[in-house]
């Protein structure tokens, strides 16, 4: 909402405040913002300056509060509110708050004057952080400075369900670390009993306010989240390239914010095409999960401008399902252990057929192979790129594949490739690499045409080129196309030429790079960014991604142990005094396994060591469940939480030791593909990153890690 060219931000500690307020006070608070956005300047009584602060900030007395802003034109960002009674707001630092950060002194504010506090403590160096977070003993509780009634529970909204797990909480770390409790509900306490100081609010993201009556519904329940705020920076790359000749590629690394601009990309492409009198024409945005599709529709009911009546959001994948049902030949595709099961018994009978290509060439290639490379090269390059014949294939580029393949052993594939193809028609089942090739094949054809008048693809880098070249064929209009991408994230190693999904996919002069990291602190995304370099053939993209960032902090941890009993302990430890020093609850930590099986194990684990943790498949993932959330690594993508283990690697698997039986090509393909797994696992992590490897690794995987980079004890 915009009044006298100004617009409202709000961080989250603003936000979280609303829930104490009665009905009538957010009101009071709504009526109040309303008149700040006609004149936010102060004029010596209802709003003052704040003195003494490296940078403006006022106040605004809203009846027994005060409202906490600061000026950034056209901006009024809403820092906090605040009782009007309360003695001082201390501008010294939690300990969490990262180097770097603000350290200008906050005063002391009452209704007559605002006296100097002292300025917070030098920041600490990185070891003092895991010496605390890993310490064999945790650190003395902090009561709590009143007690939990019945009474404050309901004036903070929190669900009766929980009060019987929170009226006996009598310390700060056991309210955070409460078990059956959503976060949400414990950070309302928290910010009750302890309020941060301001200094620690500033360090907060920017989430717009689109309509002040928001917080209304916000408060009854009827708005999930707000939408974060675009930086200058990415500002500029929302329209940038609408009226151009052809498509627009947008790259960046980790949280850099490519897909909260495809969601602001999604207005201006609105806007576009009413200037041109097509108010009604058809937009698809493309999404990498159905958990994110939910968000984006939700975020872009909140800017202004969108007309969702006439935007699609949907995962490649679920588009492609109703599109062939619609036709009326629905898909039926196999899940990974069918097609693991069906891939064997093709590889069993390849093996032993009699013929040209036959059993001597594949099995020596065998030798030489892995199968689950074997695998890839039938699904990730004969199905995904719509190769039809062996002449086709015995000329075919395979880019991401570093295995050369002679013509002999080419045709010994294509036995094993029409096997499997054989088994897959006799059950009347596909690949899902199959079922993206048949739609984009019908697009070709022009049985499937194009629908969209736009189509917005994010983190395209995980798509197949036969959907990728399936959602450029839906648009109609090449100029209305827009991808972004991050070869550095991509976790399946399918890479290909722009050129060779679409002669379309020309992005000389309408390609733009991302700069700056908006969740990670630096120390994170440089030390992942190190581990990543430690095998030069993981980086897929040599421009640079990431290299400023917004926040920094402890320099990530590695820690090596003997056995899985110690690091259970470590993650006993580390998960709880990480969330506490931030003050977050046990539900903002995640632990990121290579494999379900060791997920399981250790979310079992952690329960029986009294930290509540719950192992998560990636249909069943709950960002909202309480305690600790357990995923494998794969299931992450897309995902972010502020404190992060990497664990999991001393169950054996994920190619230790197997690796020495490959050739050097087909072993460095697969290192690099499962260590930019490991980078997305590391870039998931904002604030806190520990990853434990066992002591006894042989894994190259496992290695890389640049003390320069990380606290390696």
């Amino acid at each position: 909402m915009a009044a006298g060219d100004w617009y409202l931000l709000q961080k989250p500690e603003f936000v979280r405040a609303l829930q104490t307020l009665s009905p009538k006070e957010i009101r009071l608070v709504v009526e109040k913002l309303n008149l700040l956005l006609q004149d936010p300047s102060p004029d010596g009584h209802t709003r003052c300056q704040v003195r003494h602060m490296g940078l403006p900030l006022y106040r605004l007395r809203c009846g027994a509060y005060r409202i906490f802003y600061r000026l950034e034109r056209p901006y009024i960002c809403v820092l906090a509110l605040r009782r009007r009674n309360q003695a001082t707001y201390s501008g010294e630092l939690d300990a969490a708050l990262p180097e770097g950060a603000l350290t200008a002194p906050l005063v002391a504010d009452d209704e007559a004057d605002e006296a100097a506090a002292s300025g917070g403590p030098q920041p600490e160096t990185a070891p003092s952080y895991w010496e605390r977070w890993l310490a064999p003993q945790p650190p003395p509780r902090r009561p709590l400075p009143e007690p939990i009634t019945p009474e404050l529970l309901r004036l903070l909204g929190i669900p009766a369900e929980f009060h019987a797990r929170l009226l006996p909480i009598q310390t700060q770390e056991d309210l955070l670390d409460c078990p059956g409790v959503p976060d949400e509900y414990l950070l309302l306490i928290d910010q009750h009993m302890f309020e941060r100081p301001l200094v620690a609010v500033l360090q907060q993201p920017d989430y717009l306010l689109g309509d002040v009556e928001d917080l209304l519904r916000y408060r009854q329940g009827e708005l999930a989240g707000f939408l974060l705020r675009l930086s200058p920076e990415q500002e500029s790359y929302v329209a940038r390239g609408l009226r151009s000749g052809g498509p627009t590629l947008l790259k960046g690394g980790p949280g850099t914010g490519k897909s909260t601009i495809a969601l602001y990309r999604v207005r201006a492409v609105q806007e576009e095409l009413r200037r041109q009198g097509r108010p009604e024409a058809r937009l698809l945005l493309t999404t990498y999960t159905n958990a994110l599709v939910r968000s984006c529709e939700q975020l872009l009911r909140q800017l202004p401008g969108v007309d969702l009546r006439f935007v699609e959001v949907q995962t490649a994948d679920r588009l492609i399902y109703q599109l062939l049902d619609a036709q009326g030949e629905p898909p039926r595709p196999l899940t990974a252990s069918e097609e693991q099961q069906l891939f064997e018994e093709a590889l069993e009978w390849a093996l032993l057929k009699r013929s040209e290509g036959g059993p001597a060439s594949l099995s020596q290639l065998l030798e030489r192979l892995g199968r689950e490379y074997l695998r890839r090269e039938l699904t990730q390059v004969i199905m995904a790129r719509q190769i039809t014949s062996l002449e086709e294939y015995l000329e075919a580029p395979r880019p991401g594949r570093r295995v050369a393949l002679s013509p002999q052993q080419r045709r010994a594939v294509w036995v094993l490739y029409e096997a499997f193809v054989a088994l897959l028609r006799q059950q009347g089942r596909e690949t899902w690499q199959q079922v993206r090739a048949r739609a984009a094949a019908w697009a070709c054809a022009g049985r499937l045409s194009p629908c969209y008048d736009a189509v917005i693809i994010d983190e395209a880098q995980d798509l197949d080129p036969a959907a990728l070249r399936l959602l450029v064929l839906l648009c109609r209009d090449p100029r209305l196309l827009f991808i972004t991408a991050d070869a550095n994230q991509s976790i399946y190693g399918s890479g290909f030429a722009w050129t060779e999904v679409h002669q379309w996919l020309r992005f000389r002069g309408r390609t733009s790079v991302l700069t700056v990291n908006y969740r990670s602190t630096r120390e994170i995304g440089e030390a992942a960014r190190a581990y990543l370099r430690a095998q030069a053939s993981a980086e897929l993209d040599g421009e640079p991604c990431e290299r400023r960032y917004e926040h920094s902090g402890p320099v990530p941890a590695l820690r090596r142990v003997a056995s899985r009993a110690e690091e259970v302990d470590l993650l006993r430890r580390f998960l709880p005094a990480a969330a506490h020093e931030l003050r977050l609850g046990i539900g903002a930590c995640a632990v990121l396994t290579p494999t379900l099986r060791a997920g399981q194990r250790l979310a079992e684990e952690l329960r029986a060591q009294g930290v509540p943790a719950r192992f998560m498949r990636g249909p069943e993932l709950d960002l909202q469940a309480s305690g600790v959330k357990v995923l494998t690594l794969q299931s992450a993508k897309g995902l972010e939480f502020p404190v992060v283990a990497l664990a999991g690697f001393t169950e054996g698997g994920w190619h230790q030791g197997a690796l020495a039986a490959l050739s050097e090509e087909e072993r460095q393909e697969l290192l690099a593909i499962d260590r930019r797994t490991l980078f997305v696992g590391m870039t998931r992590a904002m604030r806190a990153l520990l990853v434990i490897v066992p002591q006894a690794s042989v894994s190259p995987l496992l290695e890389g890690f640049d003390s320069t980079y990380w606290n390696v004890a």
